[in-house]
């Protein structure tokens, strides 16, 4: 099959289109024939093997397919060859096939769209989890996202929407924020114009209750300065390449708390948990209540750019390749 195949750790640009032989199917796992696969940024650590996860070389990059199960396992009783799957396989799905474990793949309803479902749920499943089950962000709640524009901020946005709390999106760039306030931000903040703590206070002088944090550096820095009482500080992942150091005396006299967000972790450690997530995202996605902004879709040859150009964070919602 034909894959974009990682030989050696290394930038986008060392990726190469190669044959790699048809994965092979465990009795625990489904075989899934791809049309899309999202773009996200672990996908960039992991070629560089900065990831928390180390596949074998050579290796597909890519973490969540949408396509068509063409086979399952003996021990698979509850998926159907010929269903319409979206499938968070960790990496692998910048190829041609697939190989998945149960647990991580969830058939769509039949007339679900491939492109959308490809570029949507690997976000929305992080966002969820981190605001609903470590934030347990409540109606009326304020909520800051950091990085708002990039696909795992703008399913943020969406979702502290749909959870009816009052949405500050922070982004760097105007065009970005226009985005934000079309998936229904309530408020925005170019932080590269605008001093992001003082821009903050004139909105909710008692600050934000959870702050959502993709992006680290000293962005997050001066954030964490904006915490409500109790409010919780969700960390995300750190696009910005830099891990923040943060002031422990500001969570000591706000009371508040820094919440670790790792959604592979809790996928594995808790399937049914995050099945029952999965299932409501999938609902909402239905419903047509989410849904991802899509950037632009790569062909797998133009792949390696898709994963530069969200380096360099030109990529306003999501990039997908068709496969």
């Amino acid at each position: 099959m034909k894959a974009l195949v990682c030989r050696a750790y290394g930038l986008p640009h060392t990726l190469e289109i190669a044959e790699l032989p048809l994965p092979q199917l465990q009795p625990d796992t489904v075989l899934v024939k791809v049309a899309y696969c999202g773009a996200n940024f672990p996908d960039t650590l992991i070629i560089q093997n900065k990831y928390q996860f180390k596949p074998t070389l050579p290796f597909a990059p890519g973490g969540e397919v949408a396509g068509t199960v063409v086979a399952v396992g003996a021990n698979i009783t509850h998926i159907n060859i010929g269903a319409r799957v979206v499938a968070l396989s960790g990496w692998g799905g910048f190829a041609e096939y697939v190989v998945v474990k149960s647990t991580r793949v969830f058939v769509l309803p039949a007339a679900t769209n491939l492109l959308q479902a490809g570029a949507t749920f690997y976000n929305y499943a992080t966002a969820y989890h981190a605001l609903k089950d470590r934030a347990n962000l409540k109606p009326g709640e304020k909520l800051l996202v950091l990085g708002a524009a990039g696909g795992v901020g703008l399913a943020a946005v969406q979702l502290g929407k749909r959870m009816g709390a009052t949405v500050l999106a922070a982004v760097s760039t105007n065009e970005k924020l226009a985005i934000c306030k079309s998936k229904a931000a309530d408020f925005g903040i170019n932080y590269s114009t605008h001093n992001l703590k003082e821009s903050i206070k004139k909105i909710t002088p008692g600050g934000v209750d959870v702050i959502y944090d993709s992006v680290g550096g000293t962005l997050a820095e001066n954030a964490l300065k904006s915490i409500s009482w109790r409010g919780r500080y969700l960390v995300v992942g750190f696009a910005s390449g830099t891990i923040p150091n943060f002031a422990a005396n500001v969570p000591l006299l706000k009371g508040a708390s820094i919440v670790g967000v790792f959604w592979s972790g809790f996928a594995e450690q808790e399937p049914a948990h995050n099945a029952a997530n999965m299932q409501q995202l999938i609902q909402w996605h239905t419903e047509g209540k989410i849904n991802q902004q899509i950037y632009k879709t790569y062909s797998l040859t133009e792949a390696p750019q898709a994963l530069q150009d969200m380096m360099d964070r030109k990529v306003i919602g999501k990039a997908v390749v068709q496969i």
